[in-house]
């Protein structure tokens, strides 16, 4: 292979597992939703125009991006062995040139320039314009860059499939193959946060406080509150992530996210994230009007909570024990239970303790990569001493709120061994206080709730304490 013909290589698929409309997209909406009723209005001008409009309003990260690492090292290893390099793609120039100056190793980049949208032809065109006939080596992923490869010397296949690669070998010389292995049914489970529905079985504790769990209706309306909580919150999920890429990306975790890491597109998201909401108001609709309000409530706090509430100290841990809690008031709304003050109480500062548990865990893991404030959100590590007394506090008040309560006459009417119930004090002040130690202690690597649930400590003594009040019923 000739040094001096030049290598071009496509961004969107290619050199990036992602896609640079679809990115500046979502920061263009995520700066200011309304800005989501001009997009008709620029798309009537062409999609270069659409792209040009979103470009200017926006500020890319070149170096917050999902790039094709092997790709990447041989193209570096293409520079250095004096090959020119030219990015080439059908993104808006302004974007291109970020991703270009990150990188560093492009002579040249050819893209969209809000009249011409550098794609297929027109991209060919240019390529042919600019280099010559069979004067190019070219970099692809779809089939759209069928049309281009006709007119390079040769192909590399980037994260494409084998029967894409089969087809450029019919039109030119395939002189490389960069594939990508999709992660299929895991990934897109992972997108959702199955895992996290586990936090909607909060639903059913109003149930079960009431002693209604043997109720088969009462037990199927909450069933369906259940299910459709969880499609909401997986609709809310999708978009919080796809919102959140930037600082997701440089999280230690949270960089492996499908939508950050690149392995599911997010065109999926796009088109999911409405398609489960409208799903969980069906369900919502059988079931009293009250929940669906609930339901509602849970959603737009949530969707303030992912545009600007997480920014904001003290508020997002307030923010994160209220979506907590609305779990129990939806519940209660499902099945026309009443709600207990001090249910509400008790759930308030329980849930209160645990959501600072969950900053303090990212941010002891930020001590611990020497960084001092935590990317996308307004705490520093300075604050960790300072969470951990307010997180304790609360939720040793939430222990404080039980106690009292077991000493109401409610007590003596619903259990026939009262007594016997003022072992959950012990129980629960065991359990919050190993909480907090494991998390003090860096043990802490996911929603505590969630935690709690793959504890086998925390599972055991949630079994005490289900025994505990089955015996005093």
């Amino acid at each position: 292979m000739s040094d001096n013909v030049a290598l071009c290589v496509d961004l969107d698929g290619t050199l990036i597992h992602s896609d640079l409309l679809l990115e500046s997209f979502l920061l263009l909406i995520k700066h200011n939703p309304l800005y989501l009723l001009l997009v008709p209005v620029w798309l009537l001008g062409g999609k270069a125009n659409l792209k040009r409009q979103i470009a200017s309003r926006v500020t890319l990260d070149g170096s917050a991006l999902p790039y094709t690492k092997p790709l990447v090292a041989w193209l570096h290893e293409q520079k250095a062995a004096g090959r020119p390099l030219w990015l080439c793609t059908a993104s808006d120039a302004r974007l291109a040139q970020a991703v270009a100056d990150h990188l560093g190793i492009f002579d040249g980049v050819l893209a969209s320039n809000g009249q011409t949208n550098l794609s297929g032809r027109n991209k060919a065109a240019a390529l042919v314009a600019q280099f010559g006939e069979k004067g190019f080596d070219y970099c692809g992923n779809e089939k759209i860059d069928l049309t281009v490869w006709p007119h390079a010397r040769g192909a590399i296949v980037v994260n494409a499939s084998a029967s894409l690669a089969a087809q450029a070998g019919r039109l030119t010389q395939v002189l490389g193959e960069y594939p990508f292995k999709a992660g299929g049914l895991k990934v897109l489970l992972k997108a959702l946060r199955v895992h996290q529905w586990a936090k909607n079985a909060l639903i059913f504790v109003p149930v079960a406080a009431a002693h209604q769990l043997g109720d088969t209706t009462v037990l199927g309306q909450a069933l369906m509150a259940f299910v459709a909580f969880s499609l909401c919150a997986s609709s809310v999920y999708l978009l919080n992530d796809m919102l959140d890429l930037a600082a997701d990306r440089q999280h230690h975790s949270k960089c492996n996210r499908p939508f950050a890491a690149g392995t599911l597109s997010l065109l999926f998201g796009l088109l999911a994230a409405p398609l489960l909401l409208v799903a969980a108001v069906l369900i919502a609709l059988l079931l009293p009007a009250k929940f669906l309000l609930v339901l509602a409530a849970y959603y737009v706090v949530t969707l303030a909570y992912s545009f600007s509430l997480k920014r904001m100290v003290m508020i997002d841990v307030l923010t994160l024990a209220g979506l907590y809690t609305v779990r129990i008031v939806a519940g209660a709304a499902a099945t026309n239970i009443a709600l207990s003050f001090w249910l509400l109480m008790f759930a308030i500062f329980i849930f209160l303790s645990l959501a600072i548990v969950k900053r303090y865990a990212e941010l002891h893991v930020m001590k611990q990569q020497g960084k001092l404030k935590a990317k996308g959100r307004g705490y520093q590590v300075e604050d960790l001493s300072l969470l951990q007394s307010l997180g304790g506090a609360s939720g040793y008040l939430s222990i404080l709120v039980l106690a009292l309560y077991l000493n109401t006459p409610d007590i003596a009417r619903m259990y026939s061994q009262p007594k016997l119930v003022w072992l959950l004090v012990p129980i629960m002040l065991y359990w919050i206080s190993r909480i907090w130690m494991q998390t003090h202690r860096g043990n802490m690597h996911d929603d505590p709730l969630v935690y709690a649930l793959k504890d086998r400590v925390s599972l055991v003594t949630g079994a005490m304490a289900a025994v505990v009040l089955a015996l005093a019923v």
